[in-house]
């Protein structure tokens, strides 16, 4: 007589076998609902497919991507990260500070990213040494390092960002601008980290039960520390991506990024929970987001309307979820 858990094993086996390695079937879904909204614009408006515009969507997708990404391996380690836009607003005014203060290049960059893990290793201490919820830990950070910014620059903007990085960033590589290619690279090493390495197992198992992992022998503290490292060095990433943009660093930047990335990882399929989430279905959600507000911009559709769609697919991202949870 078959084992039920066997058969369900194999027909879930059996539906993963026409997907890539890299895709499971929440991301296959998460995909259709991309190739939806893409082709309902394109059938709306004929220059929504157009090269240059789906090159903008992606470089517009690219600084929600990098938060998002590191957003997702803080849910899916179990917390939350509401402080990445002001992390990365005061990483980019300390980067910024370096390079007017002609700093090298590259020992400026390492300072706004140091910045921006040093909020997260902040963060993650409260959280795993003093026993701290991270959702106050983190809204607690939210205000305060926008209040160190402000504090910092005065609340004005620090311009003379150096042209050499600006053309860097505003640069292509083989016609992909460099911010897609940024965001690109670090999602594969994110992919790998988290799929093909002992950490990856250690996230998910702290998200899954953290009272089984630590009983398993694996390092809670410092998995969950390393998550919010991770989460504040990717804000930094996606600051310095809109600094160079910009050509200042502005204290008010990333307001409401924490929200957006949020959506993202969401979308992608992650479990608010914990213990679930995937670094291609955090790219997807990313890439709907971007193309909903781009769709909805060319068809000349008030900001308003736009918040309304993006809490409508939210919602439904969450009911699909939970009607496939345990299938994917």
């Amino acid at each position: 007589m078959t084992n039920t858990s066997d058969t369900k094993a194999s027909e879930a086996e059996g539906r993963r076998s026409f997907l890539p390695a890299f895709i499971n079937l929440r991301d296959a879904g998460t995909l259709f609902g991309l190739a939806l909204i893409l082709i309902v614009f394109a059938v709306l408006n004929p220059v929504f497919m157009t090269a240059p515009n789906v090159l903008n969507i992606l470089q517009q997708s690219s600084i929600n991507a990098c938060i998002a990404l590191g957003m997702t391996f803080v849910i899916i380690s179990g917390g939350i990260d509401l402080s990445v836009g002001p992390a990365a607003a005061i990483s980019a005014v300390a980067g910024a500070a370096l390079m007017t203060a002609g700093v090298p290049l590259p020992i400026a960059l390492l300072g706004a990213l140091g910045t921006g893990m040093l909020c997260g290793l902040f963060n993650g201490c409260l959280i795993a040494f003093a026993g701290l919820q991270p959702f106050i830990v983190t809204l607690g950070g939210l205000s305060l390092y926008r209040a160190l910014a402000l504090i910092f620059t005065g609340g004005n903007p620090i311009f003379g960002i150096p042209t050499e990085f600006r053309a860097f960033i505003n640069g292509d590589l083989l016609g992909v601008p460099v911010p897609v290619v940024i965001v690109g690279l670090i999602a594969l090493l994110l992919w790998i980290v988290l799929n093909r390495t002992p950490f990856g197992e250690y996230i998910l198992a702290v998200g899954g039960n953290q009272e089984a992992a630590r009983i398993a022998g694996v390092p809670v503290a410092r998995t969950r520390i390393t998550v919010y490292v991770m989460s504040g060095g990717l804000a930094a990433v996606a600051a310095l991506i809109l600094m160079g943009r910009l050509g200042a660093a502005d204290p008010t930047m990333g307001n409401l990024w924490e929200l957006d990335a949020i959506a993202a990882t969401a979308i992608g399929g992650a479990s608010l929970m914990g213990g679930k989430g995937s670094v291609v279905g955090t790219l997807l959600g990313a890439v709907i987001l971007g193309s909903l507000r781009n769709g909805l911009t060319l068809m000349n559709v008030q900001a308003f309307y736009q918040l309304l769609a993006t809490g409508i697919i939210i919602i439904v991202a969450m009911l699909i979820d939970r009607a496939t949870r345990g299938r994917a």
